[in-house]
């Protein structure tokens, strides 16, 4: 039979973890393999050494007071520290040590067992490093199980939503969606459990005070090491301000236009009003001072007037006064993007520009950055999965005119043959209740006022879909252009919406 000394004796030898034993002065009694591996002393070296080898100097203090309670006969439980290989390199470690007693119970030495923990210790640094990020970003960032209970609570979300980790945690994700959207986590959830990520999907949460948020989230499946989903990882952004703007602007432009419209219309009926007025002066004339017709003619001429004034009011406050200026068109598309600079990268569209306009053309400049803008903002809509954008600028020579040519071509959902040659009237749009129908009839006005001109081709074949606008705008203004002091005015304001 194995004698049991023996056998704990090959026992602590083959370990995984060092052992080690020392007397009551820290002299190193007894050494295995696991602590060759670890420290990097053989135990010739090492045995009848003292402790302190393994102990880095500013330590030393450690090992007094580890000392002082074993010879009080007391334990050491997984306590972590600092130690020392042979070749300086300090690793974390944590150690267990226990008194040894001779066959009195008189407290002689003690055993010690190390583990090397320094792997958990990065590992551990790595994860509080997370941590911190996550729990300093200004975005709300939550986490949730597959049954829509959230496990995560960062300092963003308190300040988005008002509700402390403490009120989150353990609770139902649905405390923050309003009661009508209810539907949409369930959706959210499905797509989790699929393993699918939802990006940049707008809509409405409440906080804490029952106040309607307008959000952007983000929400990624989480997995576990063998790559189950296990729950989900929500970035929310409040884009209420974003969005209020956007809904004044768009509101602007529709006053604008309604008002451009209303100007359009008094230019239209002046010269017609202007007739008129002549005919019933001359009627008048030919009339008896004393008969009913007379008054009736004076009464109509009055009327007249009042309206031809009221054309003429109308006219003169919406009338552009802004002086044209020459200009490189690349400047104002380059001035254009970076305005939705934002935008684009959200949305994932990348832009592709090529300018060889090496000659300056005399514009207004408010009213070609209201055309461009107008432009991209459609091709951004239509593009929200993302794409591509390319715009060239470039000398075209005809023989009709020399002048720039702009074309502006995205990879987006295209617009349907039938719509096409309806994009140009006032107020007809592709895009619901997002946009007002009329970016591209106003920005027609306005080049076709300077003189020239724009054209859309559009395709809606899945794998070949697009939209490709074409703007041509002359050196010289022709003589038969209309009065830009009597078009539409370039009041609009730059960043609105068109068409689309």
């Amino acid at each position: 039979m194995l004698d049991p000394r023996l056998h704990l004796a090959a026992i602590v030898a083959s370990s995984d973890d060092p052992i080690i034993s020392k007397d009551l002065t820290g002299t190193i009694t007894s050494w295995n393999e696991a602590a060759t591996r670890l420290f990097g002393y053989q135990p010739a070296e090492i045995i009848g050494q003292s402790i302190y080898h393994i102990v880095p100097p500013e330590l030393h203090h450690e090992e007094m007071e580890i000392l002082r309670k074993l010879r009080a006969g007391e334990r050491i439980d997984h306590y972590e520290t600092i130690r020392m290989r042979k070749d300086g390199e300090r690793i974390s470690v944590s150690v267990t040590i226990s008194p040894v007693r001779d066959e009195t119970g008189r407290v002689v030495g003690a055993s010690k067992i190390a583990r090397d923990i320094s792997e958990r210790r990065r590992n551990d640094e790595i994860r509080f490093r997370l941590a911190a990020i996550v729990d300093s970003a200004d975005d709300a960032i939550v986490s949730k199980d597959l049954n829509g209970i959230v496990t995560s609570w960062n300092e963003g979300a308190r300040r988005m939503f008002g509700y402390t980790a403490k009120d989150m945690i353990g609770q139902p994700i649905l405390r923050l969606i309003p009661e009508n959207l209810h539907y949409e986590e369930a959706e959210i959830l499905r797509k989790v459990r699929a393993g699918e990520r939802v990006d940049h999907y707008e809509t409405v949460r409440q906080k804490e005070n029952g106040e309607l948020l307008e959000v952007s989230v983000t929400i990624s499946p989480i997995r576990n090491e063998l790559g189950q989903v296990i729950g989900a990882s929500k970035i929310a952004r409040d884009i209420s301000d974003r969005k209020r703007i956007e809904r004044l602007l768009i509101q602007s432009e529709k006053l604008v236009a309604t008002g451009r419209m209303a100007a359009a219309i008094a230019h239209e009926i002046n010269n017609p009003l202007e007739s008129l007025i002549n005919l019933v002066y001359l009627a008048r004339q030919n009339s008896s001072e004393e008969g009913k017709a007379y008054q009736f003619l004076q009464t109509a001429e009055d009327e007249l007037e009042r309206v031809s004034h009221l054309a003429r009011q109308t006219l003169g406050f919406y009338r552009d006064t802004g002086s044209p200026s020459e200009v490189y068109l690349h400047d104002l598309i380059e001035n254009v993007l970076t305005v939705y600079n934002a935008r684009l990268i959200a949305t994932g569209i990348a832009v592709d520009t090529r300018f060889n306009d090496l000659q300056k053309v005399l514009i207004s400049r408010g009213e070609m950055l209201q055309v461009f803008s107008n432009i991209v903002a459609n091709a951004i809509d239509a593009m929200p999965q993302g794409g591509r954008l390319q715009i060239s600028v470039r000398k075209l020579m005809s023989a009709a005119a020399d002048g720039i040519q702009t074309i502006i071509q995205d990879n987006g959902s295209g617009i349907k043959q039938g719509h096409l040659e309806k994009v140009f009237e006032p107020f007809f749009t592709t895009k619901g209740n997002v946009g007002t129908g009329i970016g591209l009839w106003v920005a027609k006005q306005l080049l076709e006022n300077r003189g020239g001109q724009i054209s859309i081709a559009s395709n809606t074949e899945k794998g070949s879909s697009g939209t490709t606008i074409t703007i041509f705008i002359p050196f010289k203004i022709p003589i038969h252009a209309p009065d830009s002091q009597t078009g539409l005015a370039s009041e609009m304001t730059f960043g609105e919406r068109g068409n689309g």
